[in-house]
């Protein structure tokens, strides 16, 4: 085997290596953001739940003058 082919197999090798893990890290970043979203959403209902369980909280404002 000369060592041109084997320098050519090699690199080939190497740049799909890169691009499949550019791939997971771009499918990894894409992941952490809707989780992320996820979070906001599910606190953001959990307050809008809580609102709607005790309506009565909230309503009135009790003053002493």
């Amino acid at each position: 085997m000369d060592v041109a082919g084997l320098s050519v197999v090699m690199n080939q090798g190497s740049a799909s290596t890169q691009a499949g893990v550019s791939v997971l890290k771009m499918a990894m970043d894409m992941a952490e953001l809707q989780s992320a979203q996820m979070t906001q959403i599910m606190e953001i209902s959990t307050e809008i739940m809580e609102k709607s369980v005790n309506t009565h909280l909230g309503g009135n404002i009790d003053i002493k003058v």
